[in-house]
């Protein structure tokens, strides 16, 4: 019996000019009028600099690491994510910190989290090393301007504070501590399904992380029973366990959710699907 063929190896899309690259990118979420969260996302949409990080941070992480996406597109099914789960969670009594802490509103709450979404990884146009750290480094002053047309002093700067909280919050060691920002780290690590692994798995970058990402085939989020949220995750190989194990849980764990989120995973294929023939070190 002849050998399988190997998988075949896609060249990167050639390059565009960053304003061809950037004319279409245009952030969509349901708002339910929410006017700040409205005009915070009219702000993001039409800042040429916020979306230069984020073009940056994909080139960075996709066609010079060979990592999973860090685009814009990352970053809007990041936003769609948290606050799907952040209306679930607020609908079966869970209180956001601003509401508790100073008496703003479950909106509010809407606006931290999507700041913290919109410029979580911008730091990875630094580096990837840390870029958590450098996420702050770049929009500690650039979230005032965002919201100035949402917020005057000093709620201004409490939903600053409270998104910056919330950036450092999602990596791997974040304790976070807030409502708001175990949201947003939980939402990050959501981001899970083989379209955010595509490029760098058919490009023969064939590691762990690529091949457990392309594993799943889709996550489903919807009210729970016995908890607020029920997260239902469809792989097609076991390999995606990876994900949910060492990815999604280390992020739920730590974040304030873990009792109010209940994960799920399952392959519901007869047979795996054999993702690579072989795997040589």
């Amino acid at each position: 019996m002849s050998p399988p063929d190997p998988l075949p190896v896609s060249p990167p899309d050639p390059p565009l000019p960053p304003r061809e690259a950037l004319a279409e990118v245009r952030l969509r979420v349901p708002t339910r009028g929410n006017r700040r969260l409205e005009r915070l996302l009219e702000a993001v949409n039409a800042d040429e600099q916020v979306k230069a990080w984020w073009h940056v941070s994909a080139v960075n992480a996709t066609r010079r690491l060979g990592m999973s996406d860090h685009s814009w597109v990352h970053i809007q099914i990041v936003l769609n994510i948290a606050l799907r789960l952040s209306r679930l969670l607020f609908r079966r009594g869970v209180t956001p910190s601003v509401v508790a802490d100073y008496a703003m509103t479950e909106r509010d709450a809407e606006v931290v989290i999507a700041a913290a979404c919109l410029l979580h990884c911008v730091g990875m146009s630094i580096h990837r090393d840390d870029h958590e750290r450098f996420s702050l480094f770049l929009t500690a002053d650039k979230l005032g301007s965002l919201l100035a047309d949402c917020y005057e002093e000093p709620e201004r700067t409490i939903v600053v504070a409270e998104a910056l909280h919330a950036i450092i919050g999602h990596r791997r060691q974040g304790a976070p501590f807030t409502v708001e920002a175990g949201i947003v780290r939980v939402a990050d690590a959501l981001d899970m399904a083989r379209g955010r692994s595509r490029v760098p798995f058919e490009a023969g970058h064939q590691n762990i992380h690529s091949l457990s990402a392309y594993a799943i085939e889709e996550v489903k989020i919807s009210p729970g029973g016995d908890r607020a949220v029920r997260v239902e995750i469809e792989m097609s190989n076991s390999a995606g366990i990876y994900q949910v194990d060492e990815l999604l849980a280390t992020k739920l764990r730590g974040s304030g959710l873990e009792q109010h989120i209940e994960v799920i995973a399952r392959i519901d294929a007869e047979h795996e699907q054999r993702l690579i023939p072989v795997f040589r070190i």
